[in-house]
């Protein structure tokens, strides 16, 4: 379909204001019917500020050529979203709150509200400390998306590891949500690709090798067989050995298991980390062991109905938000006494319910199991992601892997 208007930054050079700059406009032009308006910005230029901006595109003019790009990207980005172009539709648009409000902050506090909604609390809050980090950084309550270039991300990652006591991971995490901020950005048509800060011979996240936590066979023995000195640590071994067994189940998701997700033999749910984010989610199965029943009976609630949540973590009629408390209370409660309990029995690690999920996937692999296999059952959408949990094959499988290569018989 041929496009029905055109539109363009223009100098409104018809009057100067009192610092003898002049207004840029957008100059919005349609030809049936001939027509043309010009809409203010929050920008202005002497005749040669703007001609080395605008016209002979000065090297050292980027920053403000780039705001200008901005705002023509957005207004057209407007315009193409109508069904048809009138300049009353466009301008309801142009005009509305949420095309002024086009800063970074507007876009983390429209995203966390969305993530709310959603029920998505560990991503909100994710999304809450990044944007904490970067005003910080920045000195300032407002960041608007030109002020982040490739070299203000260097310095915010130096200052994060250096002055902030912040890992890598840490720092990492919080860019990869500006990150997705600036491209739900690019494509509402606020910034432009040559405003976009990462990727290829810009900014790079870093991407630290984390440390594989997974316990060996050895040790998970050591700590199914070993006896608990307490009540408490019991029921932290209980469930984090009842997480092991079944596929390496996120915590949350055994908060919010129900007596309509089990069968006879088998547990089938939805993630709870993507059930709001992936309508063609597969729903996970796993193959209940006599170990993941005897669970469930042991600390199982009682009426068995089938809406009824079958492990007394959470509380149905509160809030999503205090329901998130009370995971992490109980997630935080299975972390200190189940690291008390390894201690005792030998196991030094600083282990926490995420290992559980990790050792899962490193010994069903070291035991045979296909990469695909454990995808699946770890229900992740790529092997790459599962391969970032396999802490790799241990000396003793090396040995046997390199005498096996001329054995020729």
């Amino acid at each position: 379909m041929e496009k029905t208007f055109s539109i363009s930054i223009y100098l409104d050079t018809r009057r100067a204001k009192k610092d003898d700059k002049y207004p840029v406009k957008l100059r919005v032009f349609t030809k049936f019917p001939r027509k043309q308006k010009l809409y203010a910005t929050s920008y202005a230029y002497t005749e040669e500020e703007f001609e080395d901006i605008w016209i002979k595109k000065k090297k050292k003019f980027n920053k403000e050529r780039l705001k200008l790009m901005a705002a023509e990207t957005q207004a057209n980005a407007i315009a193409e979203r109508l069904p048809k172009f009138t300049f009353e539709a466009f301008e309801q648009k142009l005009f509305s709150k949420s095309a002024r409000e086009s800063t970074v902050n507007s876009y983390y506090d429209k995203t966390i509200e969305e993530l709310r909604k959603n029920d998505q609390i560990n991503t909100a809050a994710l999304y809450e400390l990044s944007k904490k980090s970067l005003l910080a950084y920045q000195g300032k309550e407002k960041l608007e998306f030109h002020q982040i270039t490739p070299a203000w991300l260097r310095g915010f990652e130096k200052d994060s590891l250096e002055n902030r006591g912040r890992s890598k991971t840490t720092v990492s995490m919080y860019l990869r949500a500006l990150r997705a901020i600036f491209n739900n950005a690019l494509s509402d048509g606020v910034i432009t690709k040559d405003e976009y800060p990462f990727g290829k011979r810009k900014y790079n996240i870093p991407s630290p090798k984390g440390t594989k936590k997974a316990l060996t066979r050895e040790q998970l023995k050591t700590l199914y067989e070993a006896d608990p000195s307490t009540d408490d640590q019991q029921k932290a071994k209980d469930f984090w050995f009842f997480s092991y067994i079944c596929n390496g189940m996120n915590f949350k998701d055994i908060a919010t298991l129900k007596y309509k997700n089990l069968s006879e033999e088998t547990l089938t749910f939805s993630r709870a980390k993507t059930s709001s984010t992936d309508a063609d989610q597969a729903p996970v199965l796993v193959y209940l062991t006599d170990y993941a029943k005897g669970i469930i009976e042991k600390h199982g609630q009682t009426p068995k109905s089938p809406d009824k949540h079958i492990f007394p973590i959470i509380d149905p009629n509160e809030s999503a938000d205090k329901q998130h408390r009370q995971i992490k209370n109980f997630v935080r409660f299975v972390n200190q006494h189940f690291i008390k309990f390894a201690k005792k029995a030998g196991v030094n690690e600083k282990i926490s319910t995420y290992w559980a999920r990790h050792s899962f996937a490193t010994n069903a692999i070291r035991s045979g199991a296909s990469m695909e296999y454990v995808s699946e059952a770890l229900s992740h959408s790529s092997l790459q992601t599962t391969r970032s949990y396999f802490a790799g094959f241990e000396d003793e499988k090396k040995k046997e892997i390199a005498k096996k290569l001329m054995d020729f018989e």
